[in-house]
């Protein structure tokens, strides 16, 4: 008993001791940010701007209600804002937003959110001075913006960070212009990292839970160091305020953006003419991939730097000028953020092997291509149709008449699919009547005897799927639909 006694106060004294341990105080955090703060502070700035809008859409966009209207009007005549009576067709606008000093000969970053249509834009800094803003550039895609001031004394531009080396869970503090409070500070720590909120193909945001709110827009996250590892973009919120969810354009995907836009006026990006696609774990399987990884090519454009190295459809990108692409979203990062005309190699994924092509990168130009089209209804046609049971489908050989009823161009060939079984994989997968199918585990089709046959040597050969290319008007994509049976 004494033993067991004696045992237990050892197992006590040994975890006060583990339990009191001192932490260290980069774990703990610091005691307070006033230093760091009072060093930023004068870096971070308020960008205020106006335009002129129509009063009567600006109304309806900010929801105002008739009552509402009626005081305004009322009391816009006493104080004689409206001529004769009449209300002004237009009405000067004005929004705030912030941004930060990143050269101390003037160049300023913030959103281009803060500054799209404005018709002025002011840079209030942190000593109260009002200087205006000439817009050197500005890229949508990322939101971004980079400005230019002639500054009446010499700023302080803040210093970049690295934030590929932004960890989760580390400090971080934000700073900007909240509902138009100037010189706010807020801290929080990364919550995660590399987040995709759908608004772009080149999404990579820091997540935080750092207090942004509206007006935060376009200021800096900064590490404790002081250094900017993103741009405050974006809040997740049901009511408009913060709710701990907090997004920043990370430093990594900025930064050459920024230096494209003082350059050039725009941004250059990389480009290989390839249309890509998630490898989920049924086209993985029917390709003979260890897991779903790598960005599936669905096109590729003859005239693209990828199509002319050598890469072809169905192929699967899974390295990138040495840079593995584990996420179909990967690719589209990484390219953009390549230099034109810089020679890369790519591995690729196909037939069961890997190959690797060298190819010149090219620039992105917008080419203006329409989004959407018109369908118009055509007349029932009649078409033979044949059943492929293994995948739950009806399909039908192109002819004329299966041309005219799904509008399908000459140019191609294949199987029309007409029915899809509502239970069958192939329908979770999204196929629908008119789609075609060119190509079955990688090989053209243009009877159904030929689909059917190239199913059976997939079952043969123990594959639980197949890989289907469909085309579905002026898009291409691949499938990979389980085989019943």
């Amino acid at each position: 008993m004494k033993a067991l006694f004696r045992s237990a106060a050892a197992c006590l004294v040994a975890m006060v001791v583990t339990l009191t341990v001192p932490m260290s105080a980069g774990a703990r955090g610091p005691e307070n940010f006033s230093d760091i703060a009072e060093k930023l502070l004068p870096s971070v700035v308020n960008i205020s701007t106006t335009q002129m809008v129509d009063r009567k859409k600006a109304d309806e966009e900010a929801g105002e209600a008739p009552l509402e209207e009626w005081f305004r009007d009322y009391f816009d005549k006493r104080r004689g804002d409206d001529e004769g009576g009449r209300k002004p067709a237009k009405r000067r606008q004005t929004s705030l937003g912030s941004g930060f000093i990143i050269d101390k000969s003037g160049y300023i970053v913030t959103n281009n959110h803060v500054i799209e249509n404005a018709d002025k834009i002011s840079v209030i800094l942190h000593d109260d001075t009002v200087l205006d803003a000439k817009l050197i550039g500005r890229d949508t895609k990322v939101d971004v913006a980079l400005l230019k001031v002639e500054p009446k004394a010499e700023l302080k531009p803040l210093a970049w960070g690295n934030s590929d080396q932004a960890r989760v869970g580390e400090w971080v503090i934000a700073i900007g212009n909240p509902f138009g409070l100037g010189g706010s500070v807020s801290a929080g720590i990364i919550s995660a990292r590399a987040r995709d909120i759908n608004a772009g193909q080149y999404d990579d945001f820091l997540q935080t839970d750092a207090a942004i709110n509206r007006g935060n827009s376009g200021g800096p996250l900064l590490n404790l160091e002081g250094q900017v590892i993103g741009i405050n973009t974006a809040i997740y919120s049901v009511t408009g305020g913060n709710s701990g969810v907090g997004f920043a354009a990370s430093a990594h995907l900025v930064r050459p953006i920024l230096e494209d836009l003082r350059k050039f006026g725009r941004t250059r990006r990389g480009w290989l003419g390839v249309k890509i696609q998630t490898v989920n774990p049924e086209i993985a399987e029917s390709l003979g991939l260890d897991r779903g990884r790598g960005a599936l090519v669905s096109q590729a454009d003859p005239a693209g730097p990828a199509a002319k190295a050598g890469v072809q459809q169905s192929d699967v990108i899974i390295t990138y000028d040495g840079k593995s692409v584990d996420k179909m979203r990967d690719l589209p990062r990484l390219v953009a953020a390549t230099a034109v005309d810089k020679t890369v190699d790519v591995v690729v994924w196909r037939r069961g092997k890997q190959m690797t092509f060298k190819m010149k990168v090219g620039e992105l130009k917008d080419d203006g291509t329409p989004v959407a089209s018109i369908e118009q209804k055509k007349a029932p046609v009649q078409i033979t149709r044949t059943e492929l049971k293994a995948l739950g489908i009806g399909v039908a050989e192109i002819s004329d008449k299966s041309r005219e009823r799904y509008d399908i161009p000459n140019d191609i060939h294949g199987l029309v699919v007409v029915d899809v079984d509502d239970d069958a994989d192939a329908a979770s997968k999204g196929l629908k009547r008119g789609d075609v199918i060119d190509e079955i585990q990688q090989a053209s089709v243009t009877t159904p005897a030929e689909a059917q046959a190239l199913i059976d040597t997939a079952k043969k050969a123990g594959r639980k799927s197949v890989l289907l290319r469909v085309v579905s008007g002026d898009n291409v994509r691949f499938v990979g639909v389980k085989i019943e049976g």
